[in-house]
């Protein structure tokens, strides 16, 4: 991890190459959560919430010019339509947990109708007693889709 001095500043729609003109893109995109931090005020011992900065998504362009569309965590919003169009991306890492993030139903909509990637990799799920969505709740809500779902587990690899 690079200390603060030494990383590239760029905020929403920027896009950097942080090893050169002609290799990886990285773009900062839109993502529809909250986002805050708990810290434990050691004047008082009480846990506080301070905001902690904007949610971010992220297009992650290969030297090959495979994309990859992190969504973050989010929920579902009308850029992502946008984003399947402009970025066409190929792989697509969406959250189904739901509760904090988009549901089965809402990714699989999102999906199919709004980015249309050829690889997806659900996530942010599980974790949590909250986090109820599943992967096969994901894969009903995608239906007929010429997406191919990877449902990864800790540790494993897959290329591409």
């Amino acid at each position: 991890m690079l200390p603060p001095n030494l990383s590239i500043r760029f905020g929403k729609r920027g896009t950097i190459t942080p090893f050169g003109p002609d290799g990886v893109k990285i773009t900062a995109t839109h993502a529809e959560h909250s986002s805050e931090m708990i810290w434990k005020n050691p004047a008082t011992g009480k846990d506080e919430s301070h905001l902690a900065g904007e949610p971010v998504g992220f297009i992650i362009e290969l030297e090959n010019g495979f994309k990859i569309y992190h969504t973050g965590d989010t929920g579902p919003f009308g850029d992502m339509k946008f984003i399947g169009e402009y970025y066409q991306p190929d792989l697509l890492l969406v959250p189904i947990g739901g509760h904090f993030v988009l549901n089965p139903r809402d990714a699989g909509f999102v999906t199919r109708e709004w980015i249309e990637p050829r690889f997806a990799v659900p996530m942010h799920y599980g974790t949590i007693p909250v986090l109820k969505g599943t992967p096969q709740e994901y894969l009903e809500a995608l239906g007929a889709s010429s997406t191919k779902v990877l449902v990864m587990q800790p540790g494993e690899r897959v290329m591409f």
